[in-house]
């Protein structure tokens, strides 16, 4: 028989519903939740349609922020307390966890026991009874609620043992970082581009981001926030972010010399999504991801996107074009990236905004105004000299040479 043990019970629910390649989903995430526990990924278990992590209390205080937390492809996790499948082995750690409600000033409870293994001699009700029971004769003043208890006693009964808690903490759901593929971040520096970038990891993508730079015109700040934001989307569960950093100086200064004023932000927006495209090629990224809204600014109508996206063959993902600003600014809040968003550095293209910009750009006229200009040479030129930093969890930065840039993560 089992020995009692202190585990964390992970749950994910989408990846239950693939057919076929669900066991990759579940690697994957059994891989993800390793990284984030900083544990080997042996010490990962799974059992049908769960994973168990060792540690976990299911008797202390919850912290407000725990790894798991940030996992995507874990819809809830719980710290438990594994026991022999018998009754006599699970009504005293029921009474204990009982104990430690009451002593938080509980004064309803319920139980929820669920028979996975139904060798198990109590149906789920029975064994709802059966607790219920012992719990009120050890605390006769405790009533039974089971529509809104001031705590509730879970059980688990599964073939390799049976498993008690209390807390159910939620997890980002989704799909784990990975299953999709990987795809390259356009990282302004505001507050849209972190959300997409969020957002397209929670369906799976991994990320490697790209931030341009205008120097002198843009302040050391304006390259600090990007890494932050980097960093803040690299703690979701994927361990690490590639942040590749460009300078659009020289992009910008041709544009402004030789274009029509109104069409500066959509001739740059083509000349980064160009430069990205070659930097994905490079990088194995399948897609690049952008955080337009369809119409918050003038470069974001129907048209100019359309115009935009032709300058490149790969495809363009937009996770954000039905949200509107307060929704992206909650999610932003949510997801943490929000406070280092509106530090007060623009980045190149707020600094290049012209007084009217053209809301419906025609591609003839677009690509009138780029044949004056020396593309190849200036966006091969940025990317020759693009410096490449990895960044991960607890503000770890490292700088790579050329030759580790180039491997795969």
């Amino acid at each position: 028989m089992s020995a009692m043990r202190h585990l964390t019970l992970i749950r994910y629910d989408e990846i239950g519903l693939k057919g076929r390649n669900r066991r990759f989903f579940e690697r994957r995430l059994r891989e993800n939740v390793a990284r984030a526990l900083e544990i080997p990924r042996a010490d990962v278990a799974w059992e049908r349609g769960r994973l168990f992590a060792p540690g976990g209390d299911p008797f202390a205080p919850q912290p407000a922020s725990q790894p798991l937390a940030r996992v995507f492809g874990v819809r809830s996790y719980s710290p438990v307390l594994r026991v022999d499948p018998e009754l006599e082995a699970i009504t005293p750690v029921a009474l204990a966890l009982a104990a430690t409600g009451v002593s938080r000033g509980g004064r309803t409870f319920a139980v929820n026991a669920r028979r996975g293994d139904k060798r198990f001699p109590l149906t789920s009700l029975e064994l709802n009874v059966a607790l219920g029971r012992s719990v009120q004769q050890a605390h006769p003043g405790l009533d039974v609620d089971l529509g809104r208890p001031d705590f509730t006693l879970h059980v688990e009964v599964r073939e390799s043992g049976a498993y008690l808690f209390e807390a159910v903490l939620p997890g980002p759901g989704g799909l784990p970082v990975g299953t999709a593929g990987r795809a390259l971040l356009l990282l302004s520096g505001g507050i849209d581009s972190p959300v997409a970038g969020w957002l397209s990891m929670k369906r799976g993508l991994a990320l490697h981001a790209v931030h341009f730079h205008s120097f002198p015109y843009t302040a050391q700040g304006a390259r600090e926030k990007a890494l932050a934001l980097a960093e803040g989307l690299a703690g979701w569960g994927s361990g690490s972010v590639r942040l590749h950093l460009l300078s659009a100086t020289e992009l910008l200064q041709e544009i402004g010399r030789l274009a029509p004023e109104g069409l500066w932000t959509i001739l740059l927006r083509r000349g980064m999504l160009r430069v990205s495209e070659m930097l994905a090629a490079r990088q194995g990224c399948g897609a690049l991801v952008t955080g337009d809204s369809l119409g918050q600014v003038a470069s974001q109508t129907l048209e100019n996107m359309a115009a935009a996206e032709a300058a490149v063959s790969i495809p363009v993902l937009r996770p954000l074009v039905g949200f509107d600003k307060a929704e992206i600014v909650e999610l932003a809040r949510r997801i943490g990236t929000y406070d280092i968003s509106v530090r007060p550095f623009d980045d190149c293209c707020a600094l290049f905004a012209p007084r009217r910009p053209d809301t419906r750009a025609r591609l003839a006229q677009l690509e009138r105004a780029e044949s004056k200009m020396d593309l190849e040479r200036i966006l091969g030129r940025a990317l020759a000299e693009a410096e490449t930093v990895e960044l991960g969890r607890s503000s770890r930065r490292r700088f790579l040479e050329p030759a580790e840039e180039l491997a795969a993560v």
